[in-house]
């Protein structure tokens, strides 16, 4: 049974006279008349019957127009979203974000595309760099947020974004903000480090090595960094992270930075995909949501005090 059948023979009884229907559907007669009969021939009954001038439906053709109006509005609706599809208006979207702009820049994003497109879903997956990278490879994220990695122009596709930076902090009143401060000083405390494999933990360890010194002592090494200043508040252990989360109302507050040049990590901030991904049309707007909302939120540096 083809659609368009089902669609002329919705017309003529829309209309109940097969002549207003070739005008309306640009028909001749004929062709809707055989349009009709070869429903009715597949399905062994009469579906319209004539009635003066016109014509008016048997109780087959009744049932039949319930069912045609059905299967056309589905078209319709499985044709509007496609077009949604294709235009990025729906969709699933796996993010892999590393804390800082889950904090900082997914919000807004996050915020803007539900209000343009209700149908947009996201999954949002929250860590360090090693570990979403490797959810990027294994097909279980779409797109990392994030900063850039040592070899990701190599592997994946790059999208930039903006800077940000990563400083040594402490609790509020500890000895080391109370005046000048070397990097040496820093080797007589304990830190809240994450795992070796992590790009800020190399490079925090590399700045000590490259001065002969030795690597920071790790007292507490975890997987979530910004859970740091709570653990950090009521100690002397140190920290390295992102001079975004320091300041008031963030999640840094009870810390300050300890200013040191050589101990400040300068790192971009990017979406990132797998170069071989087929990137669809949702994930397309993403990240163009993300270049677009990057500009103000990762310009909106705290005040340090």
């Amino acid at each position: 049974m083809e659609l368009r059948d089902l669609q002329y023979f919705e017309v003529i009884a829309t209309t109940g006279h097969i002549g207003r229907a070739a005008e309306k559907l640009g028909r001749t007669q004929p062709a809707l008349s055989k349009s009709v009969r070869r429903i009715e021939t597949e399905i062994g009954t009469r579906l319209l019957m004539k009635s003066g001038r016109g014509v008016q439906l048997t109780t087959a053709g009744r049932v039949m127009l319930e069912r045609a109006r059905s299967l056309r509005m589905s078209v319709e609706q499985n044709l509007r979203e496609m077009a949604d599809i294709a235009k990025g208006a729906i969709g699933n979207i796996r993010v892999g974000s590393g804390a800082t702009t889950a904090e900082y820049l997914l919000p807004q994003v996050c915020s803007r595309l539900l209000t343009e497109s209700p149908g947009i879903r996201f999954d949002i997956s929250i860590g360090m760099n090693d570990v979403l990278r490797a959810m990027l490879n294994d097909g279980k994220v779409d797109v990392i947020v994030g900063p850039v990695a040592k070899g990701d122009d190599e592997t994946y596709t790059v999208h930039r974004l903006g800077d940000d930076s990563v400083v040594v902090a402490a609790a509020r009143g500890h000895a080391l903000t109370c005046g000048p401060v070397t990097i040496a000083d820093l080797q007589d405390y304990g830190w809240v480090l994450p795992a070796r494999s992590v790009v800020t933990r190399q490079w925090i360890d590399a700045a000590f090595a490259s001065r002969n010194l030795s690597e920071p002592r790790v007292d507490i090494q975890t997987n979530n960094i910004s859970l740091s200043p709570r653990l950090i508040a009521p100690t002397d252990l140190l920290t390295f992270i992102s001079r975004r989360n320091l300041g008031r109302g963030r999640v840094g507050e009870p810390l300050v930075e300890i200013r040191l040049a050589e101990t400040t990590m300068q790192r971009e901030v990017a979406v990132v995909h797998l170069k071989s991904s087929y990137v669809s049309p949702v994930v397309e707007r993403f990240i163009a949501a993300l270049r677009d909302e990057a500009g103000p939120a990762l310009a909106d540096l705290p005040t340090i005090d």
